[in-house]
């Protein structure tokens, strides 16, 4: 599955169809809750994790951080709003990629 039923994703093209830039955009919004584990790796947060899907970088958000830290997940969907990026319920891309996939 591309995204969890329970995640909001922020895409990284603007309301005029341009690819966010930098880069690493989504990385950098993801790594603002991540922490280094013993083993000295990254570790994104449980309900932060970017992601690349269909060629665009995005960031998806497990809606369960706006009841358990709103001044984060408020953040993270001004940051998104601020720079005129798509914000999207997983359920709703999953249906624009897979139009007819449940369909029989």
């Amino acid at each position: 599955m591309i995204c969890n039923p329970y995640e909001v994703v922020i895409q990284g093209l603007t309301s005029e169809g341009r690819t966010f830039r930098p880069s690493d955009w989504a990385e950098r919004l993801a790594g603002i809750l991540a922490s280094f584990g013993g083993d000295q790796k990254l570790a994104y947060h449980a309900y932060v994790r970017p992601m690349l899907l269909e060629g665009v970088r995005c960031v998806a958000v497990d809606k369960k951080l706006q009841k358990i830290n709103p001044q984060v997940f408020q953040f993270l969907m001004d940051f998104a709003k601020d720079n005129d990026l798509r914000i999207v319920d997983c359920r709703t891309l999953i249906d624009e990629i897979y139009p007819n996939k449940f369909l029989a």
